[in-house]
């Protein structure tokens, strides 16, 4: 069932979104990338006649606290919704099932922060640290098991579920997955933000155009090595880039400086060099950097070739050269995926490379590549930069998105798709 096909008509949906939104020390949301995404899901129900029961978590709470309540964010859910929204203090209890009852078309129910409850991560809390594997198994067990009634009370109030949270689809949680079972095929779907992610994320691994290009950055190879590994059977050409750049260049005898470099994976390096080899992938790496004396925006720099970084310097960005090959790569390509900066872009100094990347992949999309960007740090960039506009995708997912491309089966999706 799709949510274009379903009628939302007298039903209530318990919508579960990702509103895990950013606020500063008074409360105020500093970026609603996540809570816009979710509106025309949320407004086609109310459309149709619909009434909403919304779930989210927020932060990573190990209990209740006032810090990570969903009340902070519930004004603003007004404004972009255009209606007063009801808000269950507790989203078990009394108050809740009361107000999700009592529902009329129209009418918006948000519930309370859902990872107050240790049962929708089905993860004990609250372990002494020196517990025996026999008491960490007895939590487990008994948390699992209270999951069940948690999950089974968050479905009583709804007719229909809908899944929105793409962000939080690689986890097997309460709201994410298991409450899905409560509902039959014709009574669960993804929301719109869903639909996208999903079909976004099957172009790039599946309906493939070529040459098709690939774009990891990132700190360490070691975090990335699952992704690497499923790439190199998929793409023409793999950049590789980032603070990962200095365990390539180590492992090949360069020096490096100070730059921050993975020791104990200078043989995995070479692997991947050797494997890419094999399978006739194009690896790209930087072959000069921009490098300071400090990390610090305002440290003194030069550019130098990636492998003869002098003693006490460090890399923080790419370098012209490195600019230009991965721009020729990107542009002659069409099927992108970027994950990662190619420096510490949140330095105004060390930002260039990575908008010299995001600009190709604008340019390469113009001309009809299909581009998706997905990763905390590659979303930051394009909205820094103002490219946003200009791919074809930009995931919400951060986790999400990774484990897709490792080749994974997300279980909130399996679980609208059983």
């Amino acid at each position: 069932m799709t949510i274009d096909q379903f009628n939302f008509a007298g039903k209530k949906a318990f919508v579960r979104v990702d509103f895990n939104v950013p606020l500063d020390e008074n409360f105020n949301i500093t970026d609603d990338t996540r809570m816009r995404a979710a509106m025309p899901t949320l407004k086609k129900i109310l459309a149709d006649g619909g009434s909403l029961i919304i779930g989210s978590h927020l932060g990573r709470p190990k209990g209740v606290a006032e810090k990570f309540s969903l009340k902070h964010i519930l004004g603003h859910l007004n404004e972009l919704l255009g209606v007063e929204a009801q808000f269950a203090n507790d989203c078990m209890g009394e108050e809740a099932a009361v107000k999700a009852a009592a529902l009329q078309p129209g009418e918006v129910l948000l519930l309370e922060n859902l990872r107050f409850y240790a049962e929708e991560e089905g993860k004990p809390r609250g372990l002494a640290e020196d517990a025996t594997d026999e008491e960490k198994a007895a939590a487990k067990k008994a948390v699992k098991e209270s999951q069940k009634e948690f999950t089974k009370k968050l479905a009583s109030y709804a007719d229909c579920y809908v899944n929105d949270a793409f962000g939080t689809a690689h986890r097997a949680h309460a709201s994410t997955a298991l409450i899905a079972k409560y509902f039959d095929t014709n009574n669960k779907m993804f929301g719109y933000l869903m639909e996208k992610e999903v079909k976004a994320v099957d172009k790039v691994l599946n309906d493939i155009q070529r040459p098709f290009t690939a774009i990891m950055g990132g700190s360490k190879v070691s975090s990335k090595i699952e992704i690497i590994e499923n790439l190199l059977n998929k793409v023409d050409n793999l950049i590789l880039t980032g603070g990962m750049t200095y365990t390539f260049s180590k492992a090949q005898g360069g020096k490096i400086g100070l730059s921050i470099c993975e020791d104990d994976k200078l043989d995995l390096a070479l692997n991947i060099m050797k494997e890419a080899k094999e399978k006739g992938v194009n690896l790209v790496l930087a072959t000069d950097a921009k490098i300071a004396d400090s990390f610090s925006n305002d440290a003194n720099t030069q550019f130098c070739a990636v492998n003869e970084i002098p003693d006490n310097w460090e890399g923080l960005d790419i370098g012209p050269d490195s600019e230009k090959a991965f721009a020729e790569v990107i542009k002659g390509s069409k099927t992108i995926l970027w994950n990662g900066p190619t420096g510490v872009f949140e330095f105004n100094n060390f930002a260039h490379g990575s908008k010299s990347v995001g600009e190709a992949i604008v340019e390469a999309t113009k001309n009809g590549a299909f581009s998706l960007v997905g990763g905390g740090d590659s979303v930051a960039c394009v909205n820094k930069f103002g490219l946003a506009q200009g791919v074809s995708y930009v995931s919400t997912g951060g986790g999400a998105l990774l484990e897709a491309i490792e080749g994974k089966i997300l279980p909130g999706i399996a679980a609208i798709n059983e």
